[in-house]
């Protein structure tokens, strides 16, 4: 069984070697000690949200927090392609389930999206509420899954804006970003739109020129929309600024559901499951 995992917060393990005692106190600390009841002489994880992940023997606690001897230290490489969940705003916490559940499966990035059709609308005040309580939902899914990496949640987007962030251009700028967007009526399937991007990848990744390539960076941004769907105007929109619409299967699934759906099978495809 793993250890019970704990965000030590960014820089909190730089130059920290076996051997040396932490202290984790604060909101994070008072969590472990009062509500997971960790207790002297157990093992936990404490990780920076960056990778870089201490494995760690309890030695003492108080209300406050608890101290922690690091055993061994660890840093997970960073995918090769990045996933991204980009999320319409949606009633009833369905877009915090779909959050939820993408980061237990491994998503890198969360963008809130207002989309055309939200009954949710973030607006004011409300939008800085509506994304700390998405952050807040992004750090309890990573100690539940034991991820060293915290996914980042950028701010809310029009759809103007959306179509901004999903514009690549043509040559290799193409082989480094695939935008989808998951439409029910879409014609072409998910996965056969993956694995072509990732053959074009692979075609400028291994250039016959004799001099070694560089791997390029990649990211996949899965466009879900909210409830009511996605209008026509923005799937136009956004396939003139290069996402590519794409059906997940023959089912229409939930606002909270297709994101982790389409992540499984696009993290599968993408060699990040292995």
């Amino acid at each position: 069984m793993s250890n019970q995992s704990f965000l030590a917060g960014p820089g909190a393990l730089d130059g920290v070697r076996a051997g040396d005692t932490l202290t984790l106190d604060g909101p994070e600390g008072h969590h472990a000690v009062a509500v997971k009841r960790v207790r002297a002489g157990e093992a936990i994880d404490l990780v920076d949200g960056r990778g870089r992940r201490a494995v760690c023997t309890v030695t003492a606690t108080a209300k406050a927090g608890l101290d922690a001897r690091v055993d061994e230290l660890h840093t997970d490489p960073a995918p090769a392609v990045s996933t991204v969940l980009v999320q319409a705003l949606a009633k009833g916490d369905r877009d915090l389930l779909a959050v939820e559940s993408a980061v237990e499966l491994g998503i890198d990035r969360v963008v809130p999206w207002q989309a055309e059709r939200c009954v949710v609308r973030w607006q004011g005040d409300r939008a800085a509420k509506g994304q700390a309580k998405w952050e807040s939902t992004v750090r309890a899914a990573l100690k539940q899954s034991r991820r060293s990496r915290l996914p980042a949640v950028e701010p809310v987007l029009t759809t103007a804006q959306l179509a901004a962030r999903c514009a690549t251009g043509g040559g290799s700028a193409a082989a480094e970003r695939l935008a989808i967007v998951l439409h029910e009526q879409a014609q072409r399937p998910l996965g056969a739109v993956v694995a072509e991007w990732m053959a074009a990848r692979a075609r400028y990744e291994a250039p016959e020129a004799p001099a070694p390539a560089e791997a390029l960076p990649g990211e996949i941004l899965l466009i879900v929309g909210p409830e009511g769907g996605i209008s026509d105007t923005e799937v136009e929109r956004l396939a003139a600024a290069g996402a590519v619409p794409a059906r997940l299967g023959s089912h229409v699934l939930r606002a909270s559901t297709a994101g982790p759906a389409a992540l499984v099978l696009v993290r599968h495809l993408a060699g990040l499951l292995d």
